[in-house]
């Protein structure tokens, strides 16, 4: 099993290391979305290199957890748990949450 807490201090370290930012949050953010495009565009044109470009996206994502100090493990672990308790319906054609998780 993959231990998303170490990855982030890893990535953050890295960064840190390398002297990227660690303190421009919007930056960060855009600099995630670059990376999703990228992935996007390898796949799109059927390069060799999409999940080159997928880790890189989720590396920004470990590294701006990190910054903002969210446990992305369990936010993760939480939120599939929420996806997979959820209702979905088809109305008029389209995939319609009919029903939240609810925490017992």
């Amino acid at each position: 099993m993959i231990d998303l807490k170490k990855l982030q201090k890893d990535v953050y370290q890295n960064k840190l290391d390398k002297g990227f930012n660690v303190t421009d949050i919007n930056k960060e953010f855009c600099l995630t979305y670059g990376e999703v495009a990228e992935a996007y565009e390898a796949w799109r044109k059927k390069k060799d290199d999409v999940g080159e470009e997928i880790a890189d996206a989720m590396i920004y994502l470990l590294g701006l957890s990190e910054i903002l100090n969210i446990d992305l493990e369990k936010e993760l672990i939480n939120k599939i748990n929420k996806n997979k308790h959820r209702e979905y319906k088809i109305i008029d054609g389209v995939n319609t949450r009919i029903k939240e998780y609810e925490e017992i």
